[in-house]
């Protein structure tokens, strides 16, 4: 009545609203999209990455990228979970399905200016992904279980691109290896599990020394060089506890008033020490993994009993050696049984061209197998490695689905194309979203292009002839610039990348789309907040 405001909210909160809180969150998603569009593709460029100690990462990998860059703006980091989920589904794929995002919201933002609502937008998008699940599985090519050769080939696009290509040969052979190792059938399918293969990495040598072991492979050695450097038939015993003095938790002290009493209370420590060990000796383990510490004189008493043993051992590394020998993670000296045994034929020491490493092999479990990857430097073995991760998964995906799709841009013109036709069929506003989403497709395949050093128009009208004529894996070959069959040219990839990309982006873009209404806490109030300046301008956001 009388014109004085009312304040419902904490001062220095900040709030956006309508079109301009819309086109903040577009412009945040656009930017982190953009970031990572020059990685993709065979000839994508590399980024180094710097964190806050000095430790360099040199990756084209967009959920790495993603991961290591510390991006603040609410809506950016939907992109980074959706990259996030694509890595952790199926381990490829993760840069396209961040531009997808990015170039979904572009193509939104024309409409809304326009005047289409959101909500209209959201139901065109979300029609336009079911349809292309359904497109998708209409030009997919099965695979068997029992052909390595195309298996060899889905491993092989998967580490092409990322640093690894001369030596994809090995890397893929490996890949195959392993995932058919520990892949199991069961009576719904194939299910893989990437947990069950461990990667060490190992500095030195060459990419070609890396190397398959079927069991557990630990980069620690024997704790007393007095213990033997090889047990077999190992029992196995692993614990999650010491085997040390234990510290009270608080401070103590204890008054010693003559040499007699100093000598009582060390023969004391030694008999607990003592005691403590022999019931590690009486469970009749003759391999013990310990996750912390051992103490010297511990280690003597378990040397002189003829026990390899190992501590500080990874939490991870128990977990995987638990599942493959069978043995139990024990808690407490006292609570050792003989069901908590494990099983392994060999536990060996061995020396593999650096620090030395134990080797668990002929386990209780055939489904337990280790990739010592070798090379230069330590960039250089990190960088195999996402590769091979990146590797096993999609081998593993393609068995549990056995369905593949080509490679090189055709899904994305095939869908675009096929698209187009199905928002022909619609009515009303919807249509408009539709045709939106297929010109959104088409981002993957022009990025290609960009990429390679191409001119991305003639490149996409090429696509579009070659498909509409019936050609439907014909795809960009980024070296020679020709419009090829991707499946004789070996470019292929599973189903799930495809399907899993185009609906987690979806999600993610419909998602950013319907928020209309940005209310930030102060920072310091409970909540982060926005970044400094509220929403960041196109200035703000250029990385």
């Amino acid at each position: 009545m009388s014109g004085q405001p009312i304040y419902i909210m904490a001062q220095g909160s900040q709030r956006t609203k309508g079109r301009d809180a819309q086109s903040n969150n577009i412009l945040a998603a656009k930017a982190v999209a953009n970031a990572v569009r020059s990685t993709l593709g065979p000839k994508g460029m590399d980024k180094m990455l710097v964190d806050g100690m000095g430790d360099v990462v040199i990756t084209n990998d967009g959920a790495t990228i993603l991961k290591e860059m510390d991006i603040q703006h609410p809506a950016a980091k939907m992109i980074v979970e959706v990259s996030k989920t694509q890595d952790d589904e199926v381990g490829d794929g993760t840069t396209t399905a961040a531009i997808l995002v990015g170039e979904l919201l572009s193509m939104a933002e024309e409409l809304i200016v326009k005047g289409v609502h959101p909500t209209m937008i959201s139901e065109g998008y979300r029609a336009a992904a079911k349809k292309s699940a359904e497109i998708l599985d209409s030009i997919t090519i099965k695979v068997s279980p029992d052909d390595d050769e195309t298996l060899l080939k889905i491993a092989s696009t998967a580490i092409t691109g990322k640093g690894a290509e001369a030596y994809k040969e090995s890397l893929s052979r490996l890949a195959v290896d392993a995932v058919k190792a520990v892949a199991e059938k069961t009576d719904s399918g194939i299910i893989f599990d990437a947990y069950d293969i461990k990667i060490e990495k190992q500095v030195g040598g060459s990419i070609q020394d890396s190397r398959l072991i079927s069991g557990i492979v630990i980069d620690r050695d024997r704790v007393h060089p007095n213990m033997p450097d090889s047990v077999e038939n190992a029992k196995i015993l692993i614990l999650s506890t010491p085997i040390e003095h234990k510290k009270t938790d608080k401070t103590s002290e204890i008054k010693i008033t003559s040499p007699g009493q100093m000598q009582l209370f060390l023969d004391q420590e030694e008999k607990m020490l003592k005691d403590s060990v022999d019931k590690v000796i009486k469970s009749g383990a003759t391999a013990v993994f310990c996750q912390k510490g051992i103490d010297d004189l511990a280690q003597h008493y378990l040397a002189k009993a003829g026990i390899y043993a190992l501590r500080r051992v990874k939490k991870g590394d128990l977990d995987q050696l638990s599942k493959a020998t069978g043995a139990n993670i024990i808690q407490s000296l006292d609570e050792i049984t003989d069901a908590d045994l494990g099983f392994a034929g060999l536990v060996a020491e061995n020396d593999v061209g650096g620090p030395k490493m134990t080797f668990v092999t002929k386990c209780k479990t055939e489904r337990a197998v280790s990739v010592i990857l070798r090379g230069g430097t330590d960039q250089v073995v990190a960088g195999l490695k996402r590769a091979l991760n990146d590797a096993l998964r999609v081998v593993g995906v393609a068995l549990e689905d056995g369905k593949i799709v080509v490679g090189g841009g055709s899904p994305e013109i095939e869908l675009a194309l096929r698209l187009k036709e199905y928002a022909a069929t619609l009515k009303g506003r919807q249509q408009l979203a539709v045709s939106k989403f297929a010109d959104a497709l088409e981002i993957i395949p022009q990025t290609l292009a960009e990429n390679a050093g191409l001119d991305p128009i003639d490149k996409l009208i090429e696509l579009r002839a070659q498909h509409e004529q019936g050609n439907k894996n014909a795809g960009l070959n980024v070296y020679t610039g020709e419009i090829i069959d991707m499946w004789e040219n070996n470019v292929v990839e599973p189903l799930r990348i495809k399907t899993q990309a185009i609906n987690a982006a979806t999600e993610a873009a419909v998602m950013i789309l319907r928020i209309d209404d940005v209310v930030a806490a102060r920072p310091g109030a409970g909540g982060s907040g926005l970044p400094p300046g509220g929403m960041p301008d196109q200035a703000d956001m250029d990385f």
